[in-house]
């Protein structure tokens, strides 16, 4: 690939990505005015023609690392993987 042909592909992510990040800013606010009116109207399940919206609470569980790093750190280092990964960022 020459270097014109790979500025033409860094630029064209650069601009996707930022196309993303606005639909992304689209999306979160639409769904923020949905949750707005479900919490207004007390509702945690709506009927609207074809589609069935749902915003209900969820409980989840969840490993506590950083109370057992400190409780048990011995423990924990003994469970500890390491992995390695590759980033790719353009600045």
């Amino acid at each position: 690939m020459t270097t014109n042909e790979m500025l033409a592909k860094i630029r064209e992510l650069k601009e996707l990505k930022t196309m993303s990040a606005e639909l992304d800013k689209e999306i979160t606010a639409l769904e923020d005015e949905i949750k707005q009116e479900m919490n207004a109207t007390n509702k945690t399940e709506m009927f609207i023609d074809v589609f069935v919206i749902r915003y209900t609470p969820v409980t989840t569980n969840r490993f506590d690392t950083n109370k057992f790093k400190t409780e048990h750190n011995e423990l924990y280092k003994t469970y500890l993987k390491q992995t390695t990964s590759k980033r790719f960022s353009i600045n």
